[in-house]
């Protein structure tokens, strides 16, 4: 069964720009460490200070193995402290959801592997 961590950020709106090339930086970093990355999502419409990253685990503990992975890696560091620095992050809330009776079926969580269109 594969688990959906959902990041919510709650995001300077007018350092959408800022976030947006640190979402751009975990592209790389995230499937170098392990994660299957479904992508993130910026404000379009209606309330502008709310971001989702969307990453897909085997299990949690593949999840774990993972962050131990970030924490080494110098690419996700730079990315991480460039966030510090610029600070357009000013919360961030980690969900880990599984897919509801039915729709486990769908390739992304029956894989672990993120669908063509968002790869």
């Amino acid at each position: 069964m594969s688990i959906l961590c959902c990041i919510r950020y709650e995001i300077d709106p007018f350092k959408l720009n800022e976030f947006e090339a640190y979402s751009k930086a975990w592209a790389e970093i995230i499937p170098a460490c392990g994660g299957v990355l479904f992508g993130y999502f910026l404000p379009h419409e209606g309330t502008n200070n709310v971001a989702l990253g969307l990453i897909c685990f085997e299990s949690l503990a593949a999840y774990e193995a993972y962050r131990s992975r970030l924490k080494t890696d110098e690419r996700g560091r730079e990315n991480f402290e460039m966030a510090q620095r610029e600070k357009f992050i000013l919360k961030e809330e980690r969900t880990f959801l599984r897919a509801a009776e039915g729709f486990e079926l769908l390739r992304f969580f029956n894989t672990g592997k993120a669908p063509e269109s968002a790869a």
